[in-house]
């Protein structure tokens, strides 16, 4: 095993390379989400009619740039956020499994959901300003805008001007939602990854390999996508205002679901599943290798004492 350093440096570093395959769907998902923002179903214009519309769509109109907005911001996000995730997750895990059952190797769903939940809200939480700002930047379309313009013109502009009008409080509105929605997230994510990894061995027989860990990610991907898709249509709704148009967490979701109807919180569901899964599957598979690498260089640099404890 890692140190915790090395987890959260290999974790961040499998994040990245999966958001840069999967950014364009999150951008999507994002405007889908905000379409029609509490307007009665048959008054909402349909701008975006989908994934594949919505990709085509920004393409003709804003380029690829257009789907690789907030790129930037993105990536400090899922430094921190799964930097947090995949490094506090096994320490925290075995030491409570050691408190309780005396044994940090025993494997108990509940510890698991909850360590899963603890390390993904606390990497949500220092992670939220730049969230903030990524979905004001993706939100934001010269030609087909949904939801209110904010008109960065990158991160650190993003960060510079909500500052100066809303002071460091700015920077977190949001973060409640933030922490419900990665919470929920996080609680399933490693908890399912590693069940199905154990039960695809025990009962396919499938061995440590790529292969293995793809499956078991695309499992863990779906789970995720189908538990956190309503806390992060609400998230999205609530970083993406101006002013005080939802006043909390069940205010908008409230607001949202009495104005559109229930499935609205659903909204760019599958563009989310075209999102998630693959960054699923890249996070958590780059994860397996990158730890693998971090394990060697420790081992290089490390004293005899240290690495007899991990």
């Amino acid at each position: 095993m890692s140190t915790t350093i090395g987890s959260f440096i290999a974790g961040g570093i499998a994040a990245c390379g999966a958001v840069t395959a999967t950014h364009p769907f999150e951008t999507i998902k994002i405007r889908l989400q905000l379409q029609g923002e509490l307007q009665a179903k048959k008054d909402a214009p349909k701008l975006y009619r989908g994934v594949f519309h919505g990709v085509s769509v920004i393409l003709k109109n804003e380029g690829l740039r257009g789907l690789y907005r907030g790129i930037g911001a993105a990536y400090v996000y899922q430094m921190v956020l799964n930097g947090c995730r995949l490094g506090f997750y096994e320490p925290v895990r075995e030491s409570l499994t050691s408190a309780i059952f005396k044994d940090s190797k025993v494997q108990s769903l509940g510890i698991n959901i909850f360590t899963g939940a603890t390390s993904g809200m606390l990497g949500a939480a220092a992670g939220s300003p730049f969230f903030l700002v990524k979905t004001r930047l993706q939100s934001y379309s010269p030609f087909l805008p949904v939801g209110t313009q904010h008109g960065y013109n990158n991160a650190v502009d993003g960060f510079r001007k909500i500052y100066r009008a809303e002071g460091v409080k700015g920077l977190y509105r949001g973060i409640g939602a933030a922490i419900v929605r990665t919470g929920f997230g996080s609680s399933v994510q490693l908890p399912t990854y590693h069940f199905a990894k154990r039960r695809l061995t025990r009962h396919l027989d499938m061995q440590e390999g790529a292969v293995l860990h793809l499956t078991s990610s695309a499992c863990s991907g779906f789970v995720v996508c189908c538990v956190m898709h309503p806390p992060d249509t609400i998230m999205s709704r609530m970083y993406n205002q101006t002013g005080n148009l939802y006043s909390g967490v069940f205010d908008c979701l409230i607001k949202t679901v009495r104005t559109e109807g229930l499935l609205a919180i659903y909204k760019g569901f599958l563009a989310h599943l075209a999102r998630i899964l693959p960054h699923t599957i890249l996070t958590l598979s780059l994860a397996e290798q990158t730890n693998k690498y971090m394990r060697k260089f420790e081992n290089r640099i490390l004293p005899a004492t240290v690495k007899e404890k991990l």
